[in-house]
């Protein structure tokens, strides 16, 4: 198998220093400008343009670290079966029928379509990781039923006594249950029937990458924002309250100081604040999570001591903010009045994705001539499963 040649890490890395010094050089003027009240529009243009070539020369290290860091595939134990690659490319369900793959329509499978092999599934999710940075960040769950349930223990009760004290009944612990409902993702690819009798294409790994631009677009959106109503419910849409009030099922935040801003020469101190509001113990594996324009903000602050809190990370790391790795997701609201920009926390422990096992496959040559379509569906759901490990900074006075 050909692999595509990857650039030179080390070149890149070069380049990533070289453009933060630079960056770091025309943002100190430009601060200087502002200082001395003769604002340079052409310096801040400078910066702007340093400041998106930071950005792509960080993307771009970022996925080779991605590549390079993947699991080493077991092709033959990957491989799709013949009866099923055999139903993609010409609809023939003989080989299907072996295969004892399920049928959407119990009455006539014909109509229904089949629940795909188990090794296509494996395909899908693998792609998913990659294209999804929730997946890459939160905890990930296989299940076989529509719904998972977590119970979580919100406290038990412990006492201390002597070797032969006596001992009083301690009050039984308190449980919450948590759901996690599977709701339906679909996508419909099409292929032309020349591709899929080209017997140098493998329909399988092209299903795979089809439906993962169209599965990870709507997943990525939905862990952030999703209402949990036939979607995953996103982080973002639990009820908000101020940290000093927050409660179980609720999320705590940290006021900016301003309403879509932060107060004047505050960033420092809030993102501060915002990193203590989580505890020490779930504060060790936390990360900041925020869109690129919100840090293409953060990238010109200092702190008290004149050193920018922010830094380029190498060698594969994620670049970081205050010395906490930092996960760009584009759907993140930017920097507005009363929006939640910035969340901080361990999102290992805070939110859960539940995928349902089980991609389901209609191929359907008669919709959409001379094209054959591939009706392809997922089950996946997802919530917050430790409101203490997530907090929020929300742009507003308080």
């Amino acid at each position: 198998m050909e692999t595509e040649q990857s650039p030179d890490t080390s070149a890149l890395e070069a380049q990533l220093l070289a453009e933060f010094e630079a960056f770091k050089v025309a943002n100190d003027q430009r601060l200087s400008a502002m200082e001395a009240k003769t604002a340079d529009v052409l310096l801040d243009e400078k910066v702007s343009r340093i400041d998106k070539s930071l950005s792509e020369t960080k993307s771009a290290l970022d996925r080779i670290a991605m590549k390079a860091s993947a699991p080493v595939v077991d092709e033959e134990a990957q491989s799709v079966p013949q009866g099923w690659s055999d139903y993609l490319r010409s609809g023939d369900e003989r080989g299907v029928s072996r295969l004892d793959l399920k049928s959407l329509n119990s009455g006539t499978e014909s109509e229904g379509g089949y629940l795909a092999p188990p090794q296509l599934d494996r395909l899908i999710e693998a792609r998913l990781l990659a294209a999804s940075p929730m997946r890459q960040i939160a905890t990930v769950r296989q299940t076989s039923a529509g719904t998972f349930r977590k119970p979580v223990s919100l406290g038990a009760s412990a006492a201390w006594a002597a070797e032969e004290g006596a001992r009083s009944e301690t009050a039984a612990p308190t449980l919450s249950l948590l759901d996690f409902p599977a709701a339906e993702l679909y996508a419909m690819p099409a292929a032309t029937q020349a591709l899929l009798d080209d017997a140098f294409v493998d329909v399988d790994e092209w299903l795979a990458d089809e439906v993962q631009d169209a599965f990870s677009a709507q997943e990525n959106a939905a862990f952030i924002t999703g209402t949990g109503t036939n979607q995953p419910k996103g982080f973002l849409n639990y009820t908000q309250v101020a940290d000093a009030s927050h409660a179980w099922n609720q999320l705590g935040y940290i006021a900016s100081g301003a309403a879509g801003d932060f107060a004047t020469n505050m960033e420092v101190e809030k993102l501060l604040d915002l990193i203590y509001a989580v505890k020490p113990g779930l504060r060790a594996n936390a990360r900041f999570v925020m869109n690129r324009r919100t840090l293409s903000a953060l990238r010109k602050v200092k702190d008290s001591d004149g050193r920018y809190i922010f830094a380029p990370g190498m060698g594969g790391e994620a670049a970081s903010l205050l010395g906490f790795p930092i996960t760009e997701i584009e759907d993140m609201p930017d920097m507005a009045a009363d929006a939640t920009p910035i969340a901080f926390g361990d999102f290992r422990k805070g939110y859960l994705i539940v995928d349902r096992q089980g991609a389901r496959v209609l191929r359907d040559p008669y919709s959409a001539k001379p094209y054959v379509l591939f009706y392809t569906t997922k089950r996946v759901g997802g919530g917050i499963q430790n409101f203490d490990a997530i907090k929020l900074l929300k742009m507003a006075v308080s």
